[in-house]
């Protein structure tokens, strides 16, 4: 029996490609291990959706990054200022330095990093078969790596992440290589993640049985819609190679509740008291110093008392300031940072960058060449989005700045 040329590509395609099959609970899960820079994933992706009938199609996307995918252009619907009402500028700023790292890869592969993810969305619609959104939330990923680590990790990863932005050399082969095999947020990481066994657990460990449960819960909910059906029903699943193991292992094994375990590994852990604590007794300490300053004489009160506007509002103008930010920006960041311990919500940055972003409201051009901007360091500074960010975050970092050395001058001169 002949096999046709088409066949023969089909099958091609699928040579050495890293896959496993995996039975669980009457589900066949046919698992994909991908490069997420690779064009042959790609290839593999179209060749298994062609050669062999499936009934649902997974891939290791959130519904943000599915979204972002299908619509590259949401991110210009950004409303700044709600960003920053709601506290997600961080986020955003941390999204937005990780997308650098994958433009790098793109300019230097002719890939983009993910395209075999939209390869797996484009073939289950043509198909109409049910797509499912198995990774969970990449802010919720980034916020659990980030409460996982210790207080000096934390400086290391906003250094690794600044970093990136600044670096001008070509990624090394050996990372592209890496990146391969692996994960894109680990790759990100790589530095911290090979170190550091929290940190790899809630970039990797936690997302690997987060979507085994995932898998687990929609193949649940697909079973009881068609519960006439007694048929095996079979799953392709796509995912970065770097998950490949993990995952069929949870997948065979794992006996948690599904939906309980989604609900867990999804959940965003609660920040640790003890910095919130300390930050507000050493501002009570201060206060009190100065009331101890008034007490004592009243000329020396009010010494105490501009000290603490001086170096607060200081420190928070001089970051709006490095931010390039407006004079009516500066202004409200040296007017908010004094405030800020009476004066419980949007924190001093957040004043200042919406007060950027009302004297220089972001234009249309702004939101289309925001991608390719933050890829250069000068980018932060021209592009109007960008330059709002950095000034919530320099003014933020000044304001705490500040208070310490305020601090640290009043109880001197009581001294």
């Amino acid at each position: 029996m002949s096999v046709s040329e088409t066949e023969v590509a089909l099958l091609s395609a699928l040579q050495g490609q890293p896959i496993e099959r995996v039975q669980r609970d009457g589900v066949e899960y046919v698992v994909l291990g991908t490069a997420h820079v690779s064009r042959s994933s790609m290839e593999a992706v179209d060749a298994l959706l062609a050669h062999e009938h499936f009934d649902a199609v997974a891939v290791e996307l959130c519904a943000s990054r599915a979204q972002s995918m299908r619509d590259p252009e949401a991110f210009k619907q950004m409303d700044l200022f709600k960003v920053i009402r709601q506290g997600k500028a961080g986020m955003v700023a941390a999204s937005l330095v990780l997308s650098t790292f994958q433009k790098r890869l793109a300019d230097q592969s002719g890939i983009l990093p993910g395209a075999e993810m939209k390869a797996a969305m484009d073939g289950a619609g043509q198909r109409d078969l049910p797509l499912w959104l198995i990774d969970r939330e990449v802010g919720t990923t980034l916020k659990r790596a980030w409460r996982s680590v210790g207080f000096w990790q934390r400086f290391g990863l906003l250094g690794g992440l600044l970093a990136s932005v600044f670096e001008r050399e070509e990624i090394a082969q050996g990372e592209i290589e890496k990146l391969k095999q692996g994960d894109l947020l680990e790759s990100a990481f790589s530095e911290f993640a090979s170190e550091s066994k929290p940190l790899y657990e809630s970039l990797i460990g936690e997302r690997d049985a987060f979507m085994a449960a995932r898998l687990r819960q929609e193949a649940a909910r697909a079973a009881a819609a068609d519960s006439a059906d007694t048929q095996s029903r079979r799953v392709l699943v796509v995912i970065g190679a770097g998950h490949l193991k993990g995952l069929c292992t949870l997948l065979r094994d794992q006996q948690d509740d599904p939906a309980g375990k989604v609900a867990e590994l999804a959940a965003t852990p609660a920040k640790a008291r003890w910095p919130k604590w300390l930050a507000a007794a050493l501002v009570l300490l201060v206060f009190a110093a100065i009331a101890w300053a008034f007490h004592r004489n009243a000329a020396l009160g009010t010494q105490a008392l501009l000290a603490w506007v001086l170096f607060t509002g200081g420190f928070a103008a001089v970051g709006a300031l490095a931010a390039g930010g407006h004079p009516l920006s500066i202004l409200a960041a040296f007017v908010a940072a004094p405030i800020k311990p009476f004066r419980p919500g949007i924190p001093a940055g957040g004043i200042s960058a919406m007060a950027e972003a009302w004297v220089r409201r972001p234009r249309v051009v702004d939101f289309d060449t925001l991608r390719d901007d933050i890829v250069h360091w000068s980018g932060w500074w021209k592009n109007r989005v960008a330059r709002t960010l950095l000034n919530f975050f320099l003014v933020s970092v000044g304001t705490i700045v500040g208070e310490y050395s305020a601090g640290i001058h009043i109880f001197k001169s009581l001294i």
